[in-house]
């Protein structure tokens, strides 16, 4: 009797267990987002990013398809500084890698205003002490002349750059006479994707150096081998493949553990109440999902919206207003009047916390953007009304409706381990992002 007593119970139990929660049912935030995202482009499947080594479910270049051996070579070489042997100055040597402007702590920006490689001096904790070494000749400091693009989530970026200037496909088919020779831009010809071209544009551009001598002294030379067999010899251990592999590497890197993620694959309880209300405005009344789409909410599109500049000299005496048209955003690599002052719609993940926002990194946080794109009052003197984008208009958002705006893009689309895409180390045992002697003391590698 007491076993079919206690059998009774455990089976009413189980029973109860898997009923719907009537809470979570009928809370009405969970339904107003569902019908805003509803009128999504792929609704909810439409906006979920990929999970974890599911590589077959990443966009991927066909010339470089992602592979779990191609993703952790580039996960290494991303975070090498022993390729850093062909400096401006001698002292530079193994002291930059590409994630001194791209690492996890700053959401694989910068953490400062202008992305610091060469002549950088020190760390901090996310990169935000980063600063110029007062020893380095000014003209010889490898520096970002505007706000350093994120490599989080670029696996859904065909173009790269805020110009868009990287990438061979797409809206760039047609743009093969600003592929200039002798520029990084002429590495389009090598017809790969944006994040290819630019991984690759991007160890020329920062005098990384790939050669068989110099992987073979780390010991990188196997894993070339087993990841492009079907390169010849001589072509094998190259800028090109490796920048192959770290594209394969960016690609993997997204931030699909952030709350909005986890409730767009069935957990409801994953999102506050305000960051519910705030989800529910970024899809519907504040429109921002009208150019924010898709897994890494952003889009291939480019608008002007009035924004500043890199100011003056900048933080480290060189400034975006130079005379290579950075500033023209689009127009400035198409050359089409039309397309001056546009630039690509960036992603928005992992961006709470950041002093610099902005093509020109002008924003101090979050908040700062959303309150701009609310009044809708362009900032930019050189940029003419009628080249502004018509849907930078006036949001008329409360601020309640602000508050619970920033808390979803600050709080509901941050990831909080994205050192999970960061090696235990490299194999040339260096310090990394940076080795300079006080990189090492913050980073703990002495």
């Amino acid at each position: 009797m007491k076993k079919t007593t206690g059998f009774l119970l455990a089976l009413f139990l189980l029973s109860w267990s898997c009923q719907p929660d009537p809470n979570v049912e009928q809370d009405p935030l969970n339904a107003a987002l569902e019908a805003a995202i509803s009128q999504q482009p792929g609704g909810k499947s439409g906006l979920r990013l990929p999970q974890d080594h599911d590589w077959s479910a990443f966009p991927q270049d066909p010339r470089n398809p992602i592979t779990a051996e191609k993703v952790q070579l580039g996960k290494l070489l991303f975070h090498e500084t022993g390729l850093a042997i062909n400096p401006r100055l001698p002292q530079g040597m193994n002291r930059f890698s590409c994630a001194s402007c791209h690492h996890a702590g700053a959401g694989f920006q910068a953490g400062i205003l202008q992305g610091l490689g060469e002549g950088g001096l020190g760390f901090g904790v996310a990169g935000e002490s980063r600063d110029i070494d007062p020893n380095w000749p000014i003209d010889s400091i490898d520096v970002q002349p505007i706000r350093t693009p994120t490599s989080l989530n670029v696996a859904f970026q065909e173009l790269m750059l805020w110009n868009g200037q990287f990438g061979s496909t797409g809206a760039n088919r047609n743009t093969s006479a600003q592929w200039t020779s002798g520029t990084p831009k002429a590495v389009n010809h090598l017809g790969y994707e944006g994040p290819e071209i630019q991984a690759i544009a991007g160890l020329k551009v920062h005098r990384m150096e790939v050669t068989e001598a110099i992987l073979s002294t780390y010991g990188y030379l196997e894993l070339f081998d087993q990841v492009f067999p079907d390169f010849a010899r001589s072509e094998r251990y190259t800028k090109e493949t490796a920048g192959l592999a770290i594209a394969a590497y960016e690609r993997s890197v997204v931030a699909n553990r952030s709350p909005f993620q986890q409730w767009l694959r069935g957990d409801v309880l994953a999102l506050s109440e305000a960051q519910k209300r705030g989800a529910v405005l970024f899809f519907g009344k504040a429109a921002c999902g009208g150019c924010h789409q898709g897994p890494a909410l952003n889009s291939m599109e480019f608008y002007a919206l009035g924004m500043n500049d890199l100011v003056g000299p900048g933080t480290y005496g060189t400034s975006g207003n130079a005379a290579d048209n950075t500033n023209l955003g689009r127009g400035g690599f198409t050359g089409n009047p039309e397309e001056h002052y546009q630039f690509k719609v960036p992603q928005l993940y992992n961006l709470k916390g950041l002093s610099f926002l902005g093509h020109g990194g002008t924003f101090g946080s979050l908040r700062e953007v959303v309150d701009y794109k609310n009044r809708a009052q362009a900032e930019n003197a050189k940029v003419p009304a009628h080249r502004l984008a018509s849907e930078f208009k006036a949001l008329s958002l409360s601020d309640e409706e602000v508050d619970d705006l920033v808390e979803f893009l600050e709080e509901g689309l941050y990831d909080p381990n994205l050192e999970r895409y960061v090696p235990a180390t490299v194999y040339s045992g260096n310090c990394f992002p940076n080795a300079d002697p006080m990189a090492q003391v913050d980073q703990g590698c002495l």
